[in-house]
């Protein structure tokens, strides 16, 4: 018989800070308070603790989050993991993939590889339970004597207190309330990691904008004891024969658990569909009549695409989903939230430790803002790719698919949720931009370092285990020595050669390198900038603008709402980006209109391919009959 998991039960407990009100009535300072106890808010509290920070984590529950919620962890995250001594454990306990496989009907339409490129420490993606996660950053909190975390304490209001004249604004005070009453406290920094239901972002009164969609979508999360037959990667299918004119999402996760995505439509009843005799009904008909199963967890959704207007309110920070909200297609939500941390924890270190002024803070709004619209615009096309809203634009999507079968063109089209990647800070003004022509490839000022293979010490080893193992501040990776005087105090000194041997060439290879290339890699992994040979004068400019220290850096670039972003106009070159513009052109469309586009369309492109044999096939293959359940979808109204 299996047993269930069994979720833990933190202890509460009174801490100092409110024995002292309650003896005195007088609130103390702590440097840094987190809001939030999900993975956002642990992986930061982790992230800023290793960087030297005291930091009170607060939650107002005591337990991990109810059901797997967030499954898919990429590379990017478990790189960040890594850092933080994390991610050998959870890659252990959770399920590694890389490969995705897309269904139309029974017949594969399109398929892909997260990691193509083969040497690197951590897989493309793991599937774990959010519980297992949060577990797990929950017990490495509770090591760290840094952190400070209290279960049961909640955040009822927050006011700025006056400065000094030595501040430029002063504390937070927080009134807080714990399982022995309310107390206050004061905090220099307040980061929301409190979710999409954020009370830190109606304190503030901060805008949050961008979309909200109808389709729902079940969650089941399955446990099987048998193997199912399928390989450990991730399957999507639209209009599956056991769930026609809908699409489905299988992830594996660990300990025999699958997670299933069944799409709903517009008008189903939330309440229906959650009933277990309904779920089990739509889970029989996907295993088949032999397969046992039993159902752990289920839920009901709806989605939105919408972010905070800005990151940064004062000494107020929000990371996660308080900041941003995607899809679930395409694991943009907790990836992106803890890259989130990832970036902020740095700055925060380096402004309260006096690196930096307060402005470098500003940056976070200006890099995180634009991941955030990358993420919104990707996840807004895979939804309505997925679920779409017209009866044209359906055509559109069930053409795409039908032709992907046979046709290589449609395959890049198909779009059943776009994979998490780091998003490049390009516009960041904490880049030095590369001297032109100087690199033909290789990450760019504002891109993560890729990870590759070398030996330290005789050690076989990773690149970003080495940066890691550099200390917490900017790291000078050269390609041959540097005069060692040249070096600013702020920056650790690597040289491939000497301190790190690349035996097999594919540290030089993914970082475009030859004898003399230099590379100023900020504290979150991410290329400052880098030259062809090493000049002191050059390496200092460039630390003072990665740390805002130059009037250059100082001011963060506008970042248009969430609104704007996602009306920007679709570059063409880019595949969704030409699926997107060719819905819009056609949403405003009535049949007739839209059947005289399309045929003004057809005439177009014929004139434009010049080869009578490719017209003649083109033909052919837009006269295959369309596959009879593509007829109708309960998402189009």
């Amino acid at each position: 018989m299996r047993e269930p998991y069994v979720y833990p039960q933190y202890e509460a407990r009174i801490s100092a800070d409110e024995l002292h009100w309650r003896a005195t009535g007088e609130a103390l300072r702590r440097p840094v308070v987190i809001v939030g106890a999900g993975p956002v808010g642990l992986s930061l509290a982790l992230d800023c603790a290793a960087r030297g920070l005291a930091v009170v984590l607060l939650d107002d529950n005591n337990s991990v989050s109810i059901g797997s919620r967030a499954v898919c962890y990429a590379k990017r995250t478990l790189e960040i993991w890594s850092r933080l001594g994390l991610a050998e454990d959870l890659v252990a306990q959770g399920v590694s993939w890389r490969l995705g496989r897309v269904f139309h009907g029974e017949g594969l339409a399109y398929e892909f590889d997260l990691l193509p490129q083969a040497v690197h420490e951590q897989p493309a993606m793991i599937n774990l339970q959010q519980y297992h996660l949060e577990e797990r950053l929950v017990a490495a909190c509770m090591a760290e004597p840094r952190i400070d975390l209290r279960w049961k304490h909640k955040l009822l209001a927050l006011a700025e207190e006056a400065g000094d004249a030595s501040e430029e604004g002063g504390p937070l005070r927080l009134r807080i309330e714990s399982p022995a009453g309310e107390f206050e406290l004061l905090a220099d920094w307040l980061l929301a990691c409190d979710g999409a239901s954020s009370d830190v972002r109606r304190m503030v009164g901060a805008e949050f904008s961008g979309k909200a969609f109808q389709d729902r979508f079940l969650i089941a999360d399955v446990h099987i004891p048998e193997a199912l037959g399928f390989p450990t990667e991730r399957r999507f299918w639209f209009d599956p024969p056991f769930h026609p004119g809908q699409s489905v999402l299988l992830h594996r996760q660990s300990r025999n658990i699958w997670r299933i995505d069944f799409q709903l439509g517009w008008q189903a009843d939330s309440e229906q569909a959650r009933q277990p005799e309904n779920v089990q009904r739509l889970v029989r008909a996907m295993l088949g009549p032999d397969v046992p199963f039993e159902l752990e967890w289920v839920s009901v959704y709806q989605f939105a695409c919408r972010r905070i207007d800005r990151f940064r309110h004062g000494r107020v920070l929000f990371a996660g989903d308080a900041a941003h909200q995607v899809s679930p297609f395409g694991a943009r939500g907790a990836n992106s939230g803890v890259q989130d941390a990832d970036n902020l924890a740095w700055k925060l270190a380096a402004v309260l430790q006096g690196c930096a002024p307060e402005a470098l803070l500003d940056s976070y709004h200006g890099e995180r803002a634009a991941a955030a619209d990358d993420n919104l615009r990707q996840s807004t096309r895979s939804t309505d790719f997925i679920t779409p809203k017209t009866a044209t634009s359906l055509q559109l999507r069930n053409a795409v698919l039908e032709l992907a079968r046979r046709e290589p063109l449609a395959r890049p089209l198909v779009n059943s949720g776009r994979l998490s990647m780091p998003t490049a800070y390009r516009d960041s003004p904490l880049n030095t931009a590369d001297v032109p022509g100087a690199f033909e490839a290789g990450p760019a000022p504002g891109e993560p370092v890729p990870d590759a293979p070398v030996n330290r010490a005789g050690q076989a080893s990773w690149l970003l285990r080495e940066l890691h193992r550099a200390g917490a501040g900017f790291v000078l990776l050269s390609f041959g020595a540097v005069a060692a005087t040249g070096v600013p105090a702020e920056c650790h000194a690597l040289v491939v050669g000497e301190d790190l041997i690349d035996a097999e060439g594919l540290l030089a290879a993914r970082l475009n390198a030859r004898p003399g290339t230099v590379y100023l890699i900020r504290p979150d992994q991410v290329v400052a900038a880098r030259w062809r040979t090493f000049d002191a004068a050059a390496v200092a400019q460039a630390l003072d603008r990665a740390l805002a220290r130059s009037p250059a850096a100082s001011t963060a670039p506008a970042v248009a709402p969430a609104s704007a972003a996602l009306k920007r106009e679709p570059n063409l070159q880019d595949p969704d980006g030409f699926y997107e513009h060719l819905i819009a052109a056609q949403s405003d469309l009535d049949e007739g209109q839209a059947q005289r586009f399309l045929a003004k369309l057809s005439l177009i492109l014929a004139n434009q391919i010049g080869d009578s044999a490719l017209l003649r096939e083109a033909i052919e293959l837009a006269r295959e009959p369309e596959s009879p359940t593509l007829t109708s979808n309960e998402s189009a109204p």
